[in-house]
């Protein structure tokens, strides 16, 4: 079929992109501000058309324990939730990582601590990028900042993972989930086969051959020499992912005197900013991370070099912030402004912030 385009929530993006996509399963609990992705699923009913199996699990954790069964068998498969939620589901992302399963996960960002509100929120940076579970693993993180961007990352997430053999998660906040914009979706892909699923991903549990021995799962290996080895090979699996998946955008970052670090809705704001600071003759560039992991340090190093100061601009109390103060390594002053509690900030509040912290 033909692209299509609609006019539609980030949120319904998303579960529309994962049906085009081909995805084998979807597995989720709904919360606010994200419920609206398996209602549309639920709608559509993939289930009649592409053989898509849709189901609403008990609770978040039966979810990506769901998730890590249809992983093992080389499927295509996701969750969806929103920040409390995807706390709940830590330890099976852990597992999921330490199993070298593929999957997507995809967070609607909520403010917080606790179960906090339901307004948006990018707090959670730190549990994606830092890994919110136990152990040495990264997840690739996505950070869109449209609605169309919400359905573009729904196949790239799936590719990289299935690529690298890694969760891969799709960090929004509430105001991408929840906002309506024009989105072109992607023309429908067939779902795979179980034989293109053996010959594409050895490695799944999906009967096994005569011509092979059985494979084996999981993230479980009780000696310490053999753990280590493990450990390494995914260590090797994230050097690869580093130097080869950094995405980033820079608008107006040639001859800029300052600089501006912002990702998905927070992005859009400090855009006007741009705007506005050169209507005063004050010259800003933005650099909009895409991977918040791997993160774009060698991009805001560059960067670093001929701008006065840099800005994160953040709906958090400060996360991100950190990992720019790392790339720029000292080279020029690095300040944080933020919003909480779900305040998202004008592009007057982000340019006052601007010339009171580094002006």
């Amino acid at each position: 079929m033909k692209e299509e385009i609609k006019l539609m929530k980030g949120n319904e993006a998303i579960a529309h992109a994962a049906i085009r996509y081909g995805a084998d399963g979807y597995f989720g609990y709904p919360i606010t501000p994200q419920s609206e992705v398996m209602e549309t699923l639920m709608e559509e009913q993939p289930w009649e058309t592409t053989g898509m199996v849709v189901l609403q699990a008990e609770s978040e954790v039966a979810a990506i324990n769901m998730v890590y069964g249809g992983a093992s068998c080389g499927k295509a498969v996701m969750t969806t939730s929103s920040s409390p939620g995807v706390s709940l589901m830590q330890e099976g992302v852990s597992y999921l990582a330490g199993a070298e399963l593929p999957c997507l996960i995809v967070n609607v960002m909520r403010g917080g601590p606790g179960l906090g509100t339901i307004q948006p929120s990018q707090a959670d940076y730190f549990q994606a990028t830092k890994g919110g579970g136990h152990g040495d693993y990264h997840l690739i993180t996505l950070a869109p900042a449209s609605v169309q961007e919400m359905a573009d990352f729904v196949a790239l997430g799936f590719d990289l993972a299935f690529k690298y053999r890694n969760p891969a998660i799709i960090l929004a906040d509430g105001v991408i989930g929840q906002m309506m914009e024009k989105v072109v979706l992607p023309p429908f892909r067939k779902r795979r086969t179980d034989d293109e699923i053996r010959q594409q991903n050895p490695w799944a549990t999906l009967g096994k051959p005569k011509d092979r021995k059985r494979n084996v799962v999981t993230s479980l290996e009780l000696d310490p020499a053999i753990m280590e080895q493990n450990n390494i090979r995914f260590q090797a699996t994230y050097k690869r992912i580093s130097e080869n998946e950094v995405r980033f955008e820079e608008i107006n970052c040639e001859d800029a005197d300052y600089l501006i670090v912002a990702f998905g809705s927070m992005s859009r704001i400090c855009q006007k900013t741009i705007e506005l600071a050169a209507e005063e003759g004050i010259k800003i560039g933005l650099l909009r991370p895409i991977t918040l992991w791997p993160f774009p340090t060698e991009a805001i190093a560059r960067q670093a070099a001929h701008v006065k100061g840099i800005l994160s601009a953040e709906l958090n109390a400060g996360q991100m912030v950190e990992d720019v103060r790392l790339a720029v390594n000292g080279k020029v002053k690095v300040e944080h402004f933020g919003r909480l509690g779900g305040i998202v900030p004008t592009p007057d509040e982000v340019l006052a912030a601007l010339k009171e912290k580094l002006m």
